[in-house]
């Protein structure tokens, strides 16, 4: 973990990162955080730096705010960095990734933050930009990775992994009806072929799901979808990230989530409803305080983007925003309850032991190890 600015900013002006960068739902946002980090010596962590259009907002509108800017991207956190310089020493990049939360914290001596914002899923650079492969309207390497400096790519999920293993996250990441066709038909042309590039995935799924049962769109969408989840471990991820934010979190501070797919928004969901209910069974007269609500849900439920901000972003239309504040210390039975909340994720349903799968999936349990030493030769 290092903070970090990229040479890469010098090669785009202000003006034409607005242009690349619209900030989905921003003053939305922004006056769900105001409250949070508007006095002297409030400190927020914007999670998913990006382009740094939300975080801009947020330093404007609260002059007494220090903010934390996490990005896995070192090209992004540049040219964030680089924008958001009129700010001084009340902004500080770090490159890192989010599910770090608590050791970023550490690492900058804060104990606690007012505010925590996350804007999920890629940012506008990662899809505007046509050589990583996140796009399937666009032929490129088959990466997907949002921080390159990692190894795993989407080709060596492609190449390597097992049967069970594609099935199970074009099914449980992509909520893929074929995916298991789909997973067939690759291990099938593995023998003959390497997967280098998203044109090959696109021309597969197309050949693969039935014309008269696809959804609008693009048929290789989900299976897109799924392999960057996969690449990137975003649910992970998300799961691991909730607990440290509200676990480091000042009474009153909030935690500020926008998600762009089913998957994402049931996660958030599910966390946030830890906290925003009673711990009692229902018609109980008294409610002791350890058992009250510890969250409260300052969004009412998901916040979408409406017809006029779909027609100015397209890239709105799936958002489902949610909030909540910390009404009250923490009770001694929340953190047992972060646990075994990740811990149910992590042991099975939604496709949660993805860290330790993935790991095994490229060595022997996915394919073994004469089929990756193949496919290395091969893809030479």
């Amino acid at each position: 973990m290092t903070t970090s600015s990229s040479s890469a900013a010098d090669a785009l002006s202000s003006t034409d990162l607005s242009a690349i960068h619209q900030p989905v739902l921003l003053d939305t946002c922004v006056k769900l955080m105001l409250p949070s980090i508007d006095h002297d010596g409030a400190v927020a962590v914007d999670g998913t730096l990006g382009l740094a259009g939300h975080s801009q907002a947020f330093l404007a509108a609260a002059p007494g705010v220090h903010l934390i800017g996490i990005d896995r991207d070192e090209e992004a956190l540049g040219l964030a960095s680089t924008r958001l310089e009129r700010f001084g020493d009340r902004f500080t990049p770090v490159h890192s990734s989010f599910d770090r939360f608590a050791e970023v914290l550490d690492h900058e001596g804060i104990d606690t933050v007012d505010a925590a914002f996350l804007d999920l899923g890629l940012s506008s650079l990662q899809i505007d930009e046509t050589d990583r492969g996140f796009s399937y309207s666009t032929d490129a390497p088959l990466d997907m990775r949002m921080d390159p400096t990692q190894s795993l790519t989407a080709a060596d999920i492609v190449n390597t992994y097992d049967l069970e293993d594609l099935t199970r996250i074009f099914k449980e990441y992509g909520e893929e009806k074929y995916s298991y066709k789909i997973a067939q038909r690759i291990v099938d042309l593995r023998d003959d072929t390497v997967f280098t590039h998203s044109s090959q995935i696109v021309e597969l799924v197309d050949a693969t799901v039935p014309r008269y049962k696809r959804p609008a769109g693009n048929p290789a969408k989900r299976v897109f979808q799924a392999l960057r989840i996969e690449v990137n471990g975003e649910l992970d991820k998300l799961r691991s990230v909730l607990p440290q934010i509200a676990e480091r979190l000042t009474v009153g501070g909030r935690i500020v989530v926008e998600s762009y797919h089913s998957l994402e928004d049931r996660t958030v969901k599910g966390f946030f409803t830890l906290g925003t209910r009673s711990h009692v069974p229902q018609g109980l007269p008294v409610i002791p305080d350890e058992l009250k609500p510890y969250f409260r849900d300052v969004s009412h439920g998901a916040i979408k983007a409406d017809e006029d901000e779909i027609a100015r972003n397209p890239r709105s239309a799936s958002v489902r925003l949610r909030a909540v504040e910390l009404m009250a210390p923490l009770p001694d039975h929340a953190h047992s309850d972060f646990s075994a909340w990740v811990d149910g994720h992590l042991a099975g349903g939604g496709g949660g032991h993805h860290a330790s799968r993935r790991e095994t999936s490229r060595r022997d349990q996915t394919g073994t190890k004469k089929n990756q030493k193949t496919y290395k030769r091969r893809a030479r």
